[in-house]
C-alpha cells in the first residue's frame, strides 16, 4: 500500500459520521436502506456521500443482491493503520515509559 491509501483512511476516519457508519457496519452487515434508517437525522444524499468517502479508503465493501446493496465493514485498512503507525508509536511509549521507571 502506499501513502495516499493511508490518506484515504485518515480522511475518511476524520469525520465522525463515518466513523459511527462503520461502528453500525461493525456490528453487522447492512444495506444501504438500513445504513440511512440508522442515520435518520441526515439526508440519504449526506449519507450516500459518506458511503462513497469510506469505499474509496476501501473501509466498506458493496454488493448488490438484487434490488438491495449489502454493505459490509472491510476492516483491513484499519489494521494496516495500526501495523503502520499505531503498534510502533504505542510500542515507543512503551519504551519510554519502562526507560523513565528505571531511572
Amino acid at each position: 500500500m502506499n501513502r495516499s491509501d493511508d490518506d484515504l483512511v485518515f480522511k475518511a476516519l476524520a469525520n465522525p459520521v463515518r466513523r459511527r457508519m462503520l461502528d453500525a457496519l461493525r456490528e453487522e452487515p447492512l444495506t444501504t436502506g438500513a445504513l440511512c434508517a440508522v442515520f435518520d437525522t441526515l439526508d440519504r444524499t449526506t449519507v450516500l456521500q459518506h458511503l462513497r468517502v469510506l469505499e474509496r479508503a476501501e473501509l466498506v465493501t458493496g454488493r448488490k443482491v438484487g434490488r438491495e446493496r449489502h454493505l459490509a465493514l472491510a476492516p483491513l485498512p484499519i489494521k494496516r493503520i495500526h501495523d503502520r503507525w499505531i503498534s510502533d508509536y504505542a510500542r515507543a511509549a512503551v519504551d519510554l515509559m519502562e526507560r523513565l521507571d528505571g531511572d
